[in-house]
């Protein structure tokens, strides 16, 4: 067997669109929305009104779990709603006062 031949390859370009870059951040899902906290209810649950002046129950995820953060009513904060209940959201940033 030629051991001496070296096998090269052509670099596929396909394999970079498929793979992505992983240094990239994951597509929005579009479900991120800005929302005010109105209300502070028990568990971590706290009541917040989006943009479209819906309200839903919203929770704390990720790190801001890990990392204590403290809201008050009136807050900023951006939400995740949830796919198959719209009233119901995640917390996934506290926003600056303007």
């Amino acid at each position: 067997m030629g051991a001496d031949k070296a096998v090269t390859r052509k670099p596929d370009p396909e394999a970079e669109r498929r793979t992505g870059d992983l240094t990239e951040a994951p597509p929005d899902r579009g479900r991120g929305r800005k929302a005010k906290v109105l209300e502070l209810l028990p568990n971590a649950t706290v009541r917040v009104e989006l943009e479209n002046r819906a309200q839903a129950l919203a929770h704390f995820g990720g790190a801001t779990v890990r990392n204590f953060v403290r809201v008050r009513v009136g807050d900023t904060v951006l939400v995740e709603l949830a796919a198959h209940d719209p009233t119901r959201a995640r917390i996934t940033k506290l926003l600056p006062r303007p």
